[in-house]
């Protein structure tokens, strides 16, 4: 491991000045899961660390009457307790209780789960150097696959493996993004890019931008959301498919609906066209098997993970059955 010093800042401005360095890799930590362990890996190999936690007003937990304001240094143990979430977003308190164990929920934090790389053993090998880091091939294409990408693999077949932006992009959630020029908010949606627009990256920022917020509108009456998440083992592990469904119940059927994928694309993946074909029909187990079949045409697995597609359509059926 490549020796680093660390920076604890004390503010945001203080935060923008050591990103700003143009001699030095800079990386930002919060809670350190991810990126101590890409460090160790000989992955990551920064000049200078960045330690989030010192700073006053990142972690909290918010509502008013634009919504729910989440700090991006708020813990995800905190976000599983928080009643409020538990009430007004169902779907996010699943997610959350669904993240590693009780230990890492209370170390990893929501900016970190946001922004976490990708787990792909070729990426996460020092000895492979693939697109991801700067070679000329994916190797998972014609290699061991088990994990990989079903949807919008292209040049690049990672997953993107945060349980927590499936259902926040689900509950139409923003990102606030600080730079040296001031602030912005977009959809959290908009956050993510796939591998075709940048395979170094998994979301947009750039080096001197960092996450300090995420807001999520007020939950509508009718409103209704679930997190259901399909791995290997029983705790600490990632998803090997995972969906989240918010939607606003009206009668027999649905007046808005918004579904998204975890654990199968490189980045959480929404299935528009499933949503429209279920929009304000009236509700069946017919109707949502036949929808949920017609998304994953899309899907191209590879000889490893066509296993993911049973998993998917799964997952569909009995998320929408829940809140239906």
């Amino acid at each position: 491991m490549k020796n680093f010093k660390i920076a604890q800042p004390h503010s945001a401005e203080q935060v923008l000045a050591l990103l700003s360095k143009d001699d030095e890799k800079v990386s930002l930590m919060a809670g350190g899961t991810d990126l101590l362990t890409e460090i160790k890996e000989g992955v990551m190999e920064p000049d200078l660390v960045v330690d989030l936690s010192a700073i006053k007003g990142l972690a909290f937990i918010r509502k008013d009457r634009d919504g729910m304001h989440i700090g991006a240094m708020t813990t995800v143990a905190d976000l599983a307790s928080d009643p409020a979430i538990r009430t007004d977003y169902p779907g996010l308190n699943e997610a959350a209780l669904s993240v590693g164990t009780p230990q890492l929920r209370n170390v990893g934090t929501l900016g970190g789960n946001l922004c976490q790389r990708p787990r792909c053993w070729y990426y996460r090998d020092a000895k492979f150097v693939c697109r991801k880091k700067g070679g000329s091939q994916c190797f998972a294409s014609r290699g061991r696959n088990k994990y990989h990408a079903i949807f919008g693999g292209g040049i690049c077949h990672i997953v993107y493996p945060s349980d927590l932006a499936p259902v926040l992009i689900a509950l139409d959630a923003g990102a606030v993004i600080v730079s040296p020029g001031g602030e912005k908010v977009l959809p959290l949606s908009d956050f993510y890019a796939l591998p075709s627009k940048n395979v170094r990256r998994e979301n947009i920022l750039n080096p001197n931008e960092f996450l300090r917020e995420i807001r999520i509108p007020p939950a509508k009456k009718g409103d209704k959301s679930t997190y259901l998440k399909l791995r290997e083992r029983g705790t600490w592990d990632f998803a090997l498919a995972s969906a989240a469904v918010k939607a606003t119940v009206a009668g027999s059927g649905f007046s808005d609906i918004k579904i998204v994928l975890g654990g199968v694309a490189p980045i959480p993946w929404r299935l528009e066209k499933m949503e429209q074909g279920l929009m304000k029909k009236k509700l069946n187990e017919s109707l949502i098997n036949e929808a949920a079949g017609a998304a994953l045409q899309e899907a191209r697995p590879m000889e490893e993970n066509a296993y993911k597609t049973a998993l998917v359509e799964t997952l569909l059926v009995r998320s929408l059955l829940s809140i239906a």
